[in-house]
């Protein structure tokens, strides 16, 4: 099975192309350049050193949030004109979920984070399972730290941009039970994205391509700007 995936839901962006479990292509940006100017490109080129036709492409994968508004609109409509195009299954990840997958082989629970700006965080618990998936402990949700490091009672390891500002706060809250991954595990990975959509769909999972939207978890600034109004 060939599947194509996608991330745009952070200031990172990546494409990933997969042959079953092998990782074909994988590209990954971390510029200050808008996502519909890297992805499609991206993925064109991803296809074409790859040898293989839009067609050729069996499941469509991307992150559906949370994480930034403008960001998970341009994975959502770049997927679904490819996948109504070619008329095949689309299956959404976690943006939190993907992230936590790069420590998926980490024994106790698992704290992506992914700054939501204004002092929160988009942030889920989750263990894994040797599915290669993930209970979750702790649903998804945007808080500060505040709302719920103190509920933590095991060993965690921490990812995500969200600690560039909170780590320190963490720390001293947890002391020895907090870990922090390492520099290279703390973006989302578009073949990670693949590998959990995969799973996902061979439970049955997928998506409507002409119908999903992201999942914002909190209403836009725009909407709260208009919601405040009398």
């Amino acid at each position: 099975m060939i599947t194509l995936a996608i991330d745009t839901a952070t200031r990172t962006a990546g494409v990933a192309l997969l042959r079953d479990e092998t990782v074909l292509v994988e590209t990954f940006f971390n510029l200050s350049v808008n996502h519909s100017e890297t992805v499609l490109p991206a993925v064109h080129q991803g296809l074409a050193l790859a040898g293989i036709g839009i067609d050729g492409v069996d499941l469509f994968a991307l992150t559906v949030g949370p994480g930034s508004f403008t960001g998970l609109r341009i994975g959502a409509s770049t997927v679904k004109g490819l996948a109504i195009t070619t008329g095949k299954p689309v299956v959404g990840v976690s943006t939190l979920e993907a992230l936590a997958y790069n420590a998926v082989e980490y024994p106790s629970l698992i704290c992506p984070m992914l700054d939501a700006r204004k002092g929160e965080l988009y942030t889920a618990l989750y263990r894994a399972r040797e599915d290669g998936l993930f209970d979750v402990v702790m649903e998804e949700r945007a808080a500060t730290p505040g709302d719920f490091i103190d509920r933590i009672e095991d060993d965690v390891l921490f990812l995500g941009d969200g600690l560039n500002e909170h780590a320190g706060f963490i720390r001293e809250r947890l002391k020895g039970r907090a870990r922090f991954a390492q520099p290279d595990m703390q973006w989302v990975r578009a073949s990670s994205v693949a590998l959990i959509g995969m799973r996902r769909y061979g439970r049955g999972e997928r998506l409507d391509a002409a119908t999903f939207v992201p999942r914002y978890l909190r209403r836009s600034e725009a909407e709260m700007r208009h919601a405040g109004k009398p």
